[in-house]
């Protein structure tokens, strides 16, 4: 639904319900439009505020729960404008919150917040100026796959379960294809899906990178990319944080080493980026592939079902 939407020289939000989680908004306006992303509509805890054309039109900033130091800024020079529309994105699935500016896929804010969730996104004006607002709340181009899944699930050629939430089902892909309803676990300039591949005798967990056409292993101190691979699919895990070899046991098994040592998947934050891999038990580490090369991780996540 696109909604077209005025606001006042108020500090208060106008509510709007958001189940996509993804929303892509035109803003005109001098300076000061902010967004709040929340789980009601109104504000509260937890949240998440962005503000774009702060400090007299400079800059664009991230705020957690009203509270100050802002957790990430992003220097932008006439970031508003008073006669035309400026325009940007936000998505906030799978643990990332992630801002960026019109249609580079690039984001320009990332923050990873693992339990936050939003149902709500509030927009609002103020310090001087007025706006005028063009809300695109069903954006397509960066659904979450749960969301996406309700409407593209009867597309021709993929043999997945009838709705989502359902037993995790690996399924075989090849040049950075995903399915419908894959599980999405990490952001990198675009999603990032779990997906394994086979590499030396191992089955191993890793990052499928769409635009790229592989998944990504990490294996031997190397970053692998991998053009057959499978992804998950079908289900809604969580991720739950873990620490050297203390994998919970409700962890998803996803692959084996080159003996045969169970693996699990896993994913861990590098230079703002969200990055799935693999967790090892007897190394004590998750293990992510990043700029080519192995990463072990101490601290992580681990998916769980």
């Amino acid at each position: 639904m696109v909604l077209e939407i005025q606001t006042e020289d108020k500090l208060e939000y106008k509510f709007i319900p958001n189940t996509t989680q993804a929303v892509k908004l035109k803003v005109k306006a001098a300076n000061d439009a902010h967004v709040a992303l929340t789980q009601e509509p109104q504000e509260g805890t937890p949240m998440y505020e962005i503000f774009f054309g702060g400090w007299g039109n400079s800059k664009i900033a991230m705020r957690k729960n009203r509270e100050k130091p802002e957790v990430v800024t992003q220097d932008m020079p006439n970031t508003l404008s008073a006669d035309i529309f400026k325009e940007f994105w936000i998505t906030w699935y799978d643990g990332t919150i992630a801002v960026g500016v019109g249609e580079n896929a690039t984001p320009l804010l990332v923050w990873s917040d693992p339990t936050f969730r939003a149902l709500f996104v509030g927009i609002r004006t103020g310090w001087g100026a007025t706006g005028s607002w063009i809300v695109e709340d069903n954006w397509p181009g960066w659904r979450s796959p749960q969301a996406a899944f309700l409407q593209s699930a009867n597309e021709p050629g993929w043999n997945v379960p009838s709705t989502p939430g359902t037993a995790p089902t690996w399924v075989p892909c090849s040049g950075g294809t995903v399915p419908p309803d894959a599980v999405a676990g990490g952001f990198d300039q675009e999603q990032l899906y779990v997906g394994r591949a086979h590499h030396c005798g191992a089955l191993l967990p890793g990052k499928v990178h769409p635009s790229h056409g592989v998944c990504y292993v990490a294996w031997g101190g190397s970053e692998h990319g991998i053009p057959e691979y499978e992804v998950l699919c079908g289900c809604q895990p969580s991720w739950v944080p873990a620490t050297g070899n203390q994998v919970p046991p409700s962890a998803l098994p996803a692959g084996h080493s080159e003996d045969n040592e169970p693996l699990f998947v896993g994913r861990a934050q590098h230079d703002d980026k969200m990055v799935i891999g693999k967790v090892q038990k007897s190394h004590s580490a998750c293990y992510i592939s990043y700029a080519g090369l192995e990463i072990p991780k101490e601290e992580y996540e681990v998916l769980v079902m």
